[in-house]
């Protein structure tokens, strides 16, 4: 559905239930040499080209879409190399009277959702390469916040091309694409608190059960 085409090769990639900063991630981007898009395997936590150190990745797992195209580990990736994530769903935290719950927020139809990101290529002192991408952020909307003052940017199918730069985009239709999703065309459920355990990764977290 993210118009890979069906002949370009893709990685082998295991299903993950359960990612967490710096794991590795299938993402979704332009490639304008060979005119289609790319499906490759990418660290989640941007390494801005010019970064000295791979640790700056702990700190740019997320973008504000408020002045992202200002902020030096950003604004290059944000005006030339912009990709979409492809997640069946994400986690998010709510505060109780007793900790946290956790919740699981998709699609109301659940499809895959293409969140917004940036890409990078970044080299070691060693001379390695290594591909990073962040997330891009927004204001919640209702539904969200409920859970917490921040989500992800999802894009929807029909702006795709505009956000891989497949289709030309000035700034400010850039920026007005990076908004929250609609709150109802989206859903929520609780989780077990298994999720707070990078060390669980099955299908059963994303079960609901009841808060």
């Amino acid at each position: 559905m993210f118009g890979i085409l069906p002949e370009r090769p893709s990685p082998n990639f295991a299903p993950s239930w359960n990612v967490a900063p710096t794991d590795p991630l299938p993402i979704v981007h332009y490639d304008a040499k060979a005119g289609e898009r790319s499906l490759d395997v990418m660290r989640w936590g941007l390494i801005p080209f010019w970064a000295k150190d791979i640790k700056i990745g702990f700190s740019t797992i997320y973008a504000k879409a408020e002045g992202i195209e200002t902020k030096p580990a950003f604004r290059e990736a944000f005006r030339q190399r912009r990709c979409l994530v492809p997640l069946d769903n994400f986690y998010e935290w709510k505060k109780t009277g007793t900790g946290k719950q956790p919740y699981a927020i998709a699609l109301a139809d659940r499809r895959l959702m293409g969140m917004a990101g940036l890409w990078e290529t970044w080299r070691s002192p060693a001379g390695e390469r290594l591909r990073s991408f962040t997330i891009v952020t927004t204001t919640p909307n209702e539904l969200c916040a409920e859970l917490h003052n921040r989500m992800p940017v999802v894009l929807k199918p029909d702006v795709w091309p505009l956000w891989h730069g497949e289709q030309p985009a000035d700034l400010p239709r850039l920026k007005a694409l990076l908004a929250p999703y609609p709150s109802d065309e989206m859903s929520c459920w609780p989780l077990s608190t298994r999720v707070g355990n990078v060390k669980n990764n099955d299908p059963s977290l994303i079960e609901p059960i009841v808060a």
